[in-house]
């Protein structure tokens, strides 16, 4: 049987091609920094062009590239590869072949000198519109990661080494799996049947107390004795399902504040189709949280509520306490906390690099029918996170064959809703692209002008410090248009995880400061961090605004009141497609 193992390098060839590498490299100093030194400034107009930047990247380039490559032909002898803390958390390359085996472990340094030298090729780029510049650096780092060696069959040993383990079935196995995703036109992110609404999740028990061609309204059972007068009312985004609040028992937010002795209620919106096509803002303002903060009141007789908004659902809620506000009616809302919401939109993230005349022109043809399939969100909302929420998949699933984990998490962000076209171009137009809401006057509801300033509700804010969605720097920003006594709070982790992390769980932490300060970086510096969930301080502050409490009986018992029960939770909205 012939030998195929692969010979070493004899002293000879190591000789060789020191000698090779040290000669390039002279010639780049000697020749390239010089050129360089003699070229001069280019003009602001087609900066982007430098050709000094740009022979000066390249010779950074292939020193870094030499350096590589004598890594690789002289281990022993080479300056050793320096990883960015960045590069040694990278989840990608963790398998100990990536480092063991030279051939893989030349791959990898590969990969992160050229991506690092892409992203700062963007970087230099001079006389280029910020916004472009970003975009153009987004579309470089998703560029980069779909180039990663992980994911191809030929340069991935865990994929190489499944293949052999399997004799070939691995690869037919993430063939299919591939092949179901391109049928339903959506990536399977978690085992499919593993969850279902009302056995493992959405189970907090209610009822639906109401229905509008909008929304559905959700009323829980209480299981305290007594139950604090104001109750709760929750907007979570029209974007998303409800159950986000309301996962498996053990992560419910819902279910936990129920247990605190709140009379909770959630609004579950309905899923757009094509009789929502003139749905606008208004609609959600006026026939949404007004409608359902004023059933509420009805229903218990009582003259506020607190209210909740998340996220999207968070910025309406601004919309309408400012417009209860210029009506008179402030007092309808006790309280209002708001989950990663924002209200000025001018440092809004990755999110802004969707908003352009391209984008709204696609968006605008997409929902021709009056409605925006829920799937190209999903696809968005993804490709913010691609290396975690695309590629991951590709490797895992597709090359490997691997199974789907259930995550419940995973099952509700695949579960995606319907948008109204008409109102999302328009949201994404006036609020990402324009900004209006930021300024008094610009936008009204149905001619009641909304300016945030004349909000003076008690307000509790959320923010997570790593939320790609909503950038703490911009829920911030609530802090500069509120009038009323503000609490913000800073949560560890994004826009799912530090909002749903129950006090169980022990995960996480978060940040207060009791000291009236002008940025988030002043707040930060004399924050006080506390451990674990910050759910408890939320129902703290709750107690602290009213702390009066009524027998849970009567129209508190989803059902009793004068609005009979139509079906149990988590009711009909909530599983239509």
């Amino acid at each position: 049987m012939a030998d195929t193992t692969t010979p070493l390098p004899s002293l000879e060839d190591l000789q060789h091609w020191t000698w090779v590498l040290g000669k390039a490299q002279q010639m780049m100093l000697e020749h390239g920094i010089d050129l360089m030194e003699q070229v001069p400034a280019a003009p602001a107009f087609g900066a982007m062009f430098d050709p000094a930047a740009q022979m000066r990247a390249s010779a950074n380039f292939w020193a870094d590239t030499m350096q590589l490559w004598q890594r690789f032909l002289d281990p022993e002898h080479a300056a050793p590869f320096e990883e960015t803390p960045e590069q040694a958390r990278d989840k990608r390359f963790k398998a100990p072949q990536w480092r063991e085996e030279p051939v893989f472990d030349f791959l990898r340094q590969s990969y992160f000198v050229i991506a690092d030298h892409l992203l700062k090729g963007v970087d230099a780029l001079d006389g280029v519109d910020p916004k472009q510049k970003e975009q153009i650096r987004f579309a470089t780092k998703g560029f980069i990661d779909a180039v990663s060696p992980t994911n191809f069959p030929a340069t991935n040993p865990q994929v190489l080494e499944k293949i052999v383990e399997t004799k070939g079935e691995s690869l037919l196995k993430g063939l299919q799996n591939m092949l179901s995703d391109v049928a339903k036109g959506q990536m399977t992110q978690t085992a499919e049947g593993a969850f279902e609404l009302g056995r493992n999740l959405a189970m907090t028990p209610g009822k639906v107390v109401k229905r509008t061609p909008l929304y559905e309204l959700i009323q829980y059972s209480p299981v305290t004795k007594q139950v604090y007068e104001t109750p709760l009312i929750i907007f979570p985004p029209w974007i998303n399902r409800f159950y986000i609040l309301d996962l498996t028992p053990e992560k419910s937010f819902i279910g936990w504040a129920v247990e605190q002795g709140l009379t909770v209620f959630v609004v579950s919106w309905k899923s757009a189709d094509a009789t929502m096509k003139d749905v606008v803002w208004d609609d959600y303002v006026e026939r949404g949280q007004i409608d359902a903060i004023d059933t509420v009141r009805d229903l218990l007789g009582v003259e506020s509520v607190h209210a909740i908004g998340y996220c999207v659902a968070g910025t309406t809620l601004a919309a309408t306490l400012a417009v209860l506000a210029v009506r008179g009616q402030s007092e309808k809302v006790r309280s209002a906390t708001f989950f990663t919401a924002q209200v000025d939109f001018s440092e809004a993230g990755d999110l802004t690099i969707f908003v352009d005349d391209d984008q709204l022109a696609l968006i605008k043809s997409l929902g021709a029918e009056g409605f925006l399939d829920g799937r190209y969100m999903a696809a968005t909302f993804n490709l913010l996170r691609g290396r975690d929420l695309i590629w991951n998949y590709v490797t895992n699933n597709y090359l490997m064959g691997q199974d789907y984990v259930p995550f419940d998490l995973l099952h509700w962000n695949s579960d995606v809703t319907n948008l109204p076209a008409t109102w999302h171009l328009s949201y994404l137009t006036d609020l990402y692209r324009d900004n209006k809401l930021a300024v008094p006057g610009l936008l009204s509801i149905e001619g009641t002008p909304v300016d945030l300033t004349k909000i003076t509700t008690p307000t509790y804010v959320q923010a997570g410090r790593e939320d790609h969605i909503a950038p703490a720097a911009s829920v911030w920003k609530i802090t500069h248009h509120f009038k009323g006594p503000l609490k913000f709070v800073l949560a560890g982790s994004g826009h799912i995880a530090g909002v749903v992390n129950p006090p169980a769980a022990g995960k996480y932490q978060y940040w207060v400061n009791d000291q009236k300060v002008e940025t988030l970086a002043e707040f930060m510096a004399g924050a006080r961090e506390t451990k674990g969930s910050w759910w408890p301080d939320w129902a703290e502050w709750i107690e602290s605004v009213d702390a009066t409490k009524v027998d849970a009986k009567g129209a508190r018992v989803p059902g009793k009141g004068k609005f009979k029960a139509l079906e149990d939770a988590p009711g009909s909205y909530v599983r239509t497609r």
